[in-house]
């Protein structure tokens, strides 16, 4: 037997970690990191996996995980509460990207059917890369977020018409094209509506029986079976392996079991993604800066035309920027089925890495970009903030500034309305202020970890501020410019963990209170008042815990977990060092 093809996996997963450890160290994104791969071991690369056959298959199968797991994010709920920036920024940048880019192709000498797909894959931008970035930036919620986010639903929605006409291009029937697409769109509805019948009546009490074995490696299996038993089902319904794998992933993205289906595919996604770069730079580099420019510009115009400032829609317009992991999954079928000649497929894939190595930058830096570019235009949108912002704030005084709207900040608010104190809250997330306007509740449209915004919100006349957000890097920054300001204001800051609560404390924090240490305090207390421990003894338990800093709580006793998992300069501190902290 012919163990060649296995000589390939050893390299390709060493190659996988060394680069994925460089890419987390530069602090750039993993995903960038899968994608390099193939600059280093790729046959148009350093050649070091030269067996096509066996790297075309392991990408195909890259490219099925992928659309499981981005099925998996699909939700028509949300679709319907962004119905505006879904259809209308969504609908006419996938319009007119395509369509522009077609013609173009075509005047270059590509065939009509050859256009018709790159014109899908330049409208593709990178769902994961963007949601992610904007996270940890704290700006999914964000104008320019939602912004992104809408059209990114948008273009994941249409992967599945373009992947059906892609596929029928490849295999042309004798019909005419509008009727092959009509055929192919019946037929993937078709699976749709039987992939979904199966998984309500099947799937899901399938997965609700493997779950009560709580055994990783027979989830693990059992996802590899959904996703690739629903690829074999459209593949013999004449239909592409990744169609089913999406519409599985749509199917189970609304159970419970979303993020640990997500958690169990990911490596195998990320994997055996891309493994093709060639060596022609200064074709690539032209497309390159033709897509990126072309696609900055028609974004934010459309941004523009639908009311949003300049500073805005250029935002948005940077983020979306760049090729995506769909329009790998366009690509390489259409690659496939010679429906592009392999030189215009390998040009077209090294300026998507590119573009996505690029739009970390862009993403990352979205806001001083558009601050040096539109310098005019980013004031107006900040000053109108400050506006909404001092108009919520007007008449107040003696009042308390709550950072952050969401569950937390909304039962701080209720606990103060209880006790006769006002208040004013800001959040980023504009559903959930309009929400709190309707609702009557002092609640503006804003980042507190902005310092102009604080002092619109009258920070100078508050009598204490509360952090009830994610954004701790933003907060930190924050904490010094409040404490300039004022230096006797009570500030309190909510964290998920004690990791950064002396460097919270350092930069003005008068209290730190983490999420896990609350939480363990919550737990021991109600534990002593059931065992029937006197209430004074409990309430002085509690008291001393928190007045040494949760020093009692820190004292841990390490596993494997900690071990692994604990940063560097962050060990557990000893009886002897947690005594003089209680001291």
């Amino acid at each position: 037997m012919d163990y060649s093809y296995f000589d390939s996996i050893p390299l390709l997963i060493a190659a996988t970690v060394i680069l994925i450890v460089l890419f987390l160290r530069l602090r750039l994104p993993s995903v960038l990191g899968y994608l390099a791969v193939g600059v280093l071991v790729g046959p148009y690369g350093f050649g070091l996996i030269t067996d096509t056959e066996a790297i075309r298959g392991l990408a195909e199968f890259g490219v099925v995980f992928l659309l499981f797991s981005i099925g998996l994010e699909f939700s028509l709920p949300l679709l319907l509460r962004m119905k505006g920036a879904v259809l209308g920024l969504g609908g006419a940048q996938v319009l007119l990207v395509t369509a522009v880019t077609a013609v173009v192709a075509v005047h270059l000498g590509v065939s009509v059917a050859g256009a018709i797909v790159l014109g899908g894959v330049v409208t593709m931008s990178s769902t994961a890369l963007v949601t992610s970035q904007l996270s940890r930036q704290a700006e999914l919620h964000s104008r320019h977020g939602l912004n992104a986010v809408g059209i990114l639903l948008f273009q994941d929605v249409m992967v599945v018409p373009f992947l059906i006409i892609v596929a029928n291009l490849v295999s042309p029937t004798e019909t005419s094209a509008t009727v092959a697409v009509l055929t192919s769109l019946g037929e993937g509805l078709l699976a749709l509506v039987l992939i979904f019948v199966t998984g309500r009546w099947v799937l899901r009490p399938l997965f609700r029986e493997i779950a009560r074995f709580q055994s990783a490696e027979l989830f693990t299996l059992t996802t590899l079976l959904v996703i690739l038993g629903a690829a074999w089902l459209t593949h013999h319904m004449g239909l592409s392996l990744a169609l089913g794998a999406f519409v599985a992933g749509i199917m189970l993205g609304e159970t419970e079991y979303r993020h640990q289906l997500e958690a169990e595919i990911r490596p195998f996604r990320d994997v055996l993604m891309g493994l093709f770069l060639p060596d022609v730079w200064t074709w690539v580099l032209l497309l390159l800066s033709a897509m990126v420019v072309f696609k900055l510009l028609l974004v934010a115009g459309l941004c523009r035309l639908a009311g949003w400032d300049p500073a805005v829609s250029l935002r948005t317009g940077l983020i979306l920027a760049h090729g995506g992991e769909f329009s790998f999954a366009i690509l390489i079928l259409a690659l496939a089925g010679g429906l592009l000649p392999p030189d215009y497929g390998q040009v077209v894939l090294a300026a998507l890495l590119i573009s996505m190595a690029l739009a970390a930058l862009l993403i990352r830096f979205n806001g001083p970009l558009v601050a040096g570019l539109l310098p005019a235009a980013a004031s107006a949108s900040m000053e109108t903030l400050r506006e909404r912002v001092a108009d919520t704030a007007r008449g107040l005084n003696n009042h308390v500034i709550i950072g952050g709207y969401g569950r937390v900040g909304q039962n701080v608010a209720r606990f103060l309305e209880a006790e006769g104190f006002r208040y004013l809250a800001m959040d980023m997330d504009p559903f959930r202020v309009e929400n709190a306007v309707k609702a009557r509740a002092p609640v503006a449209y804003g980042d507190a970890a902005n310092i102009e915004l604080l002092k619109a919100a009258g920070l100078s006349r508050a009598i204490a501020l509360a952090f009830c957000l994610d954004n701790v890097d933003g907060v930190r920054k924050v904490l010094e410019h409040v404490r300039r300001l004022r230096p006797d204001l009570p500030v309190l800051v909510r964290t998920k963990d004690d990791a950064l609560l002396e460097e919270l404390q350092g930069a003005g924090a008068t209290e730190v209170i983490p999420e896990t240490m609350e939480a363990s305090l919550m737990i021991a207390s109600h534990l002593l008042f059931l065992l029937q421990v006197p209430v004074p003894k409990v309430l002085e338990h509690m008291h001393r815990v928190r007045s040494g800093r949760y020093a009692l709580l820190r004292r841990l006793l390490p596993g494997g977990s900690d071990l692994l998992h604990r940063p560097s300069g962050m060990e557990p501190q000893s009886d002897e060092t947690d005594a003089k902290g209680e001291e």
